[in-house]
């Protein structure tokens, strides 16, 4: 007979105090542990010896220089228990921890088959009812997703699906690698959404603007491009002004780049804040808290993540790249949960419409690992128009650096390079994790034993299906296009790096070419000069010429001595247009016998 080492969820009812061989250590809840330690009795031979209390039992307490974090968040502490168990009141945690990750959550549950589809929509209060009631006999395949990260509502629906609490951690973790953890009862997938938000919002003063990008020519586009060129050059004297008095408070303000909120507002994310932008397809809308590209990947350093973000490629055009997490969690009972964190909206209005069309393969398969495969789909989908606009920005500047090249375009430059590494460094790894579930088998495969003993098994009841294994496929390609077309941007950013820098060094060659002509042309008129001009008492040349008689001298020598310092320059010269009168001619006479030969034949 052979054992099988659970990874899943802790069991939620347990009717035993004998430990089971089946139940994963780790995920035990304390409940449990408590229960069992009351039930079996406790044997002084078999307790741990206690020394006596006393000087000489007494650990001295030592100094310690270790710096346990750099500045540390409050959600994590070295060497706490690892996972968050949803059935413990706080798992050895402070409770104010859990309790700061608290926000309204937009909660929307799809109920489907081939026949029939309805949705629920649901918020941090309703979800519980809505869990207690229990699933009808006609639901085939049921999705929850959810719009905002809140500790009761990853409690609840932890406790109704079991969900790991190494997943749960995970889950509340903001920043985790791309990856797919299989569990007996569930399987958990996190990766990161692109997409491309602006960044200008309109004050009350521009209300009068149409919704949407205006067009290029019309008149709403000239006006904004009026603003934008008349608060560039009111930039030097608004910077002036507030560094020699404080600002004064605007009753109406128009935002060109990302704003930062308190961080201890949002306390999911202390580390660098949110900035507010809004949807890509209009630049008139609601602000929303989202973490930028540079915000998500910048680290502690704000001042360096400020820098960036001004110096971005897609600053000029007021767009942005939100960057945030998402996680799946795909159950055996052919349920999806996925949690985003300002996205769901997006993600949400393409699905739900393909499943009300009863002919789509989403609806008819109603297959669970269908839809988290649409879910990455449309994940990938969104970073498409992220990498077409970075091509258009570094268009404009190859254009720029093609024409008028300059020093300061590096920096530009750099700053694209370093955008496309990030957004590459987010893609990438999501072809692993579509590999990852493709090969997944649900069947149990056995390991070898070691020491003699006998081979451990280990399983998933999680499926994926055939059909998802073909069309991850096509999600692979997406990705694998999407990365082709990132490395290709940062080769070309790189090359105009080099451009830059051999232009502007063939231009100071260039200069010193010509400074070194005029050197030699100059230095024989110096040197007579000189000599001419000192003060002899009898210089007869001088005294008995005109003026002619020191150019009479100057000129052949001037000729002489350039004509002897680019002698070398001279003969390369004749050697050039030789050589390229030659192949002319070869070339002329080439075409000759071929004109010859064709009239010949004809």
């Amino acid at each position: 007979m052979t054992t099988e080492r659970d990874f899943g969820a802790p069991r939620r009812t347990a009717t035993s105090p004998v430990q089971s061989a089946q139940m994963d250590l780790e995920a035990q809840s304390p409940a449990f542990s408590r229960m069992r330690s009351s039930t079996v009795g406790t044997d002084d031979a078999f307790s741990p010896h206690r020394p006596e209390s006393g000087v000489g039992s007494q650990r001295r307490p030592k100094r310690s220089n270790t710096a346990k974090s750099y500045k540390p968040r409050q959600q994590w502490q070295p060497g706490q228990e690892p996972g968050i168990d949803t059935q413990s009141p706080n798992d050895g945690r402070p409770t104010s921890h859990l309790l700061e990750l608290n926000q309204p959550c937009e909660i929307t549950v799809v109920d489907f088959s081939q026949d029939d589809m309805l949705e629920h929509y649901l918020d941090n209060n309703t979800l519980e009812g809505f869990l207690d009631r229990k699933r009808g006999d006609w639901v085939r395949c049921r999705w929850f997703n959810v719009h905002g990260i809140s500790w009761d509502v990853i409690k609840l629906l932890g406790n109704h699906k079991g969900l790991h609490r190494l997943a749960v951690e995970d889950l509340m973790n903001p920043k985790n690698r791309t990856k797919a953890d299989w569990y007996s009862n569930h399987t958990y997938i996190v990766l990161t959404l692109q997409k491309l938000v602006h960044t200008y919002f309109e004050s009350e003063d521009d209300s009068d603007l149409g919704d949407g990008e205006p067009e290029n020519g019309s008149p709403d586009r000239q006006k904004m491009e009026a603003r934008r060129r008349k608060e560039a050059r009111q930039w030097f004297t608004t910077s002036l002004k507030s560094l020699l008095s404080p600002p004064k408070p605007k009753r109406k303000v128009l935002v060109n780049s990302p704003r930062s909120i308190d961080p201890l507002k949002e306390p999911h994310d202390t580390t660098n804040g949110f900035a507010s932008a809004g949807s890509s397809e209009s630049i008139k809308g609601t602000a929303k808290p989202i973490r930028t590209l540079q915000r998500y990947f910048g680290g502690p350093n704000k001042e360096r993540i400020d820098f960036m973000e001004r110096k971005s490629a897609l600053a000029p055009k007021c767009l942005g790249v939100s960057v945030e997490q998402v996680s799946i969690f795909l159950t055996d009972d052919n349920t999806v949960i996925s949690f985003f964190e300002s996205s769901a909206e997006d993600i949400e209005t393409p699905l739900i419409a393909r499943l009300k069309a009863r002919e789509t393969i989403l609806r008819l398969s109603c297959d669970a690992s269908m839809v988290m495969q649409a879910i990455m789909d449309a994940i990938i989908d969104l970073a498409i128009p992220v990498v077409t606009a970075y091509q258009d920005a570094i268009g404009d500047l190859e254009l720029d650096v093609l024409t008028q090249p300059d020093i300061h375009h590096t920096t530009a430059l750099y700053v694209l390079n370093s955008e496309i590494s990030l957004l590459r460094s987010t893609i990438q790894p999501i072809v692993s994790l579509l590999n990852a579930l493709r090969d997944h088998k649900s069947e149990p495969i056995g390991t070898p034993g070691l020491s003699g003993r006998p081979p451990r098994f280990t399983s998933s009841n999680v499926v994926i299906s055939s059909m998802t294994h073909t069309y991850l496929g096509d999600v692979e390609d997406h990705c694998i296009l999407i990365t082709q077309g990132l490395d290709q941007m940062k080769h070309a950013g790189d090359s105009m790096i080099d451009l830059i820098f051999n232009t502007i060094g063939a231009y100071q060659n260039e200069s010193l070419k010509q400074l070194t002509l005029i050197t030699m042309m100059f230095l024989p008129l110096t040197f007579l000069t000189g000599y001419f001009g000192m003060n002899f008492v009898r210089f007869t040349g001088v005294n008995n010429n005109s003026d002619l008689y020191f150019w009479w001298i100057a000129i052949p020598v001037m000729i002489v001595t350039v004509l002897f310092l680019t002698r070398d320059m001279i003969k390369r010269s004749v050697i050039r247009t030789v050589q390229r009168r030659m192949i002319k001619q070869s070339r002329e006479q080439r075409v000759k016998d071929e004109a010859h030969g064709r009239g010949r034949h004809a």
